[in-house]
């Protein structure tokens, strides 16, 4: 039986250099995936290859640090979420993620005051190992953050633009760059054994901001995504692109048009781990999805109608979009994942989340 035009087999795979030779075709294509995927291949990125070439070469010298260097930046010391991660230190719907991280997000100042919103205190600085231990990692390592965060905000508005709402549709939803910042993770998936039993790099979710960037810094096979019929389809590398996914505040303020697509990663088998830098762009902290009611072209509605309903996923994270303000979902998610930084920092909500305390695996999923 052919595949329907929604129900689709394969990520797509635009090539960004085509907006300069053929504008209407790449938004074309943008548009298709966007409403009937959730997931596409971006080849020739407008981010320097040099610097992404340098940062792979960095990923492995940073997890071959000592221990107790990479538990000195351990996130657990952050109230904003950002550090090192140990093996198995962070969960998803109730089972361990097999995967060591480190968690550093774009430079930013912590704007909370006493009495302010908790989830101000979301974002803030980084931490970052020592200098002497990984010469130049640093400043190679924000020059990426930076290009990248250039192109999510331009991709974002050729988003705007393939959903008829002009270049400027979805600004609305930042705001000035003092105020914003975008979160990564450099990510080491180790090997596991064959028939070990345990596979979950990291397990069924969806993305909670606009958009995710990922660098899939390895040649391995293991990125995941699920189609309209609930089936998984793989998501292999590719040389020279990055894979971009839409995240469920997208998909809320959008009414469905862009497709927040359910994605896990599968632990290598093999000889070497497997290596990714996801980049996730957020919106506003106080940003309420349901202040602002897009209004789109009704055939671009028809597109979305004809998509057809999607079958129950795995994945059911980031569902309080309806009743709360961005910050809010997003420092939830956070606790929910991982719930000793919560305990530390966020006592109330951990116990809110975990009112019998963590003695072994969590689902609050």
């Amino acid at each position: 039986m052919p595949e329907s035009a929604a129900n689709f087999s394969s990520v797509p795979l635009l090539d960004y250099a085509l907006l300069s030779t053929d504008r209407d075709e790449f938004i074309l294509q943008l548009r298709h995936a966007l409403i009937n995927v959730g997931f596409l291949y971006l080849s020739n990125p407008p981010v320097s290859s040099e610097v992404i070439k340098s940062l792979i070469g960095y990923i492995p010298k940073l997890f071959a640090l000592p221990q107790e260097e990479k538990d000195r930046i351990k996130m657990a010391n952050s109230q904003h979420f950002l550090g090192y991660s140990r093996l198995g230190a962070e969960f998803t719907k109730g089972a361990v993620d097999y995967r060591e991280q480190f968690d550093i997000a774009t430079p930013h100042v912590c704007r909370w005051k006493p009495g302010e919103p908790d989830y101000y205190r979301l974002w803030g600085p980084s931490q970052w190992p020592e200098e002497t231990s990984v010469p130049g990692f640093k400043a190679t390592y924000e020059q990426y953050l930076a290009e990248v965060q250039s192109l999510s905000y331009e991709f974002s508005s050729l988003i705007s633009e393939a959903f008829g709402l002009g270049p400027d549709g979805l600004s609305h939803f930042y705001d000035s760059d003092d105020l914003m910042q975008h979160r990564a993770k450099i990510v080491q998936y180790p090997i596991v054994e064959a028939g070990a039993g345990k596979d979950q790099g990291v397990g069924p979710h969806y993305d909670a901001g606009f958009l995710t960037f990922l660098l899939q810094a390895s040649p391995h096979d293991g990125l995941q995504v699920q189609n309209l019929s609930g089936e998984w389809i793989n998501a292999p590398p590719i040389p020279g692109t990055f894979v971009v996914n839409i995240g469920k505040a997208l998909e809320f303020v959008t009414k469905g048009l862009a497709r927040a697509t359910s994605h896990r990663v599968l632990s290598p088998k093999g000889t070497t781990p497997r290596y990714s830098v996801p980049f996730f762009q957020n919106i506003g902290l106080g940003k309420r999805l349901t202040d602002v009611d897009l209004q789109f072209p009704p055939e671009i509605l028809k597109l979305r109608d004809a998509r057809g309903d999607v079958a129950p996923t795995d994945s059911v994270n980031f569902s309080e979009f309806d009743r709360e303000p961005s910050g809010r979902v997003n420092l939830i998610g956070r606790v929910k994942s991982h719930p000793d930084v919560a305990e530390r920092h966020y006592p109330e909500l951990f116990k809110q989340y975990f009112p019998n305390g963590i003695t072994g695996p969590v689902s609050v999923y």
